[in-house]
């Protein structure tokens, strides 16, 4: 199960937190839903240079307050704050009450899912050959301590007329654990083949905070299990030492 289902989704409310935290009832979620949907859409094409990895929205009592996550502040910030007014505006527009906009520095991108995602996407629309593409992504993420690694790339790889899916692993991905702390992330490249899909798993550790440590049991030595006597020998020794 683990293998497919969203690694997001599967961790929610274990290791992992929304993106939108609101209540609505009635036809006022799918209102809601459709407003967080239009904001993200237009900030992402708004900051498209600006390595935009995850938008957080909020909506306390007649009002929203929106959390930009990404790896150039400056870019959205703009010259003396201009570029973010402009922002505010049109977010507050969009969502039909004032908004509230944060930025949050992403100091470590090479750690981010979809930060890594989106360059190797940019890289195969520049003509960057797939294998060189993964595997440089692939070393710059374990050198800064990831434990883990996976990315898969689906599309007519290097123009072939068939298409096909190529993946690359380093370290441990284990999609199957819930205290694993795994981020994911999809982006696409839009190439003259067509649209090539890129998909980054990296696994940072894992997450004991709420976790019960008598529940998590050690891992048992290889040298352990192979010194394990059967249990009709240590009847058998027992009875010799009772003796």
């Amino acid at each position: 199960m683990g293998q497919k289902v969203h690694p997001i989704g599967f961790r929610l409310g274990v290791s992992k937190d929304w993106v939108s935290k609101w209540y609505a009832e009635g036809r006022d979620y799918a209102d809601y839903l459709e407003k967080d949907f239009e904001v993200r859409e237009y900030i992402r094409k708004k900051l498209a240079q600006a390595s935009v990895s995850k938008i957080q929205i909020e909506r306390p009592r007649n009002g929203a307050q929106i959390t930009i996550f990404t790896a150039r502040p400056g870019i959205v910030i703009g010259k003396k704050g201009e570029d973010i007014e402009i922002l505010k505006k049109e977010v507050s527009k969009i969502l039909g009450v004032p908004a509230s906009i944060n930025i949050e520095e992403i100091r470590r991108p090479e750690l981010d899912a979809y930060l890594v995602a989106e360059g190797i996407a940019q890289q195969l629309e520049r003509r960057v050959m797939f294998r060189r593409a993964m595997k440089r992504a692939v070393a710059s993420t374990m050198r800064l301590g990831a434990s883990g690694i996976k990315v898969a790339i689906s599309g007519r790889l290097n123009g072939a007329e068939i298409a096909r899916t190529e993946w690359y692993r380093e370290g441990r991905v284990p999609l199957h654990t819930l205290r694993a702390d795994i981020d994911y992330g999809l982006a696409e490249a839009n190439t003259t083949y067509g649209v090539i899909g890129v998909k980054v798993w990296i696994f940072k550790g894992e997450n004991l905070n709420g976790v019960d440590a008598a529940e998590v049991a050690p891992r048992e030595n290889a040298d352990d299990k192979r010194n394990r006597r059967p249990a009709k020998q240590r009847a058998r020794r027992n009875k010799e030492k009772g003796e």
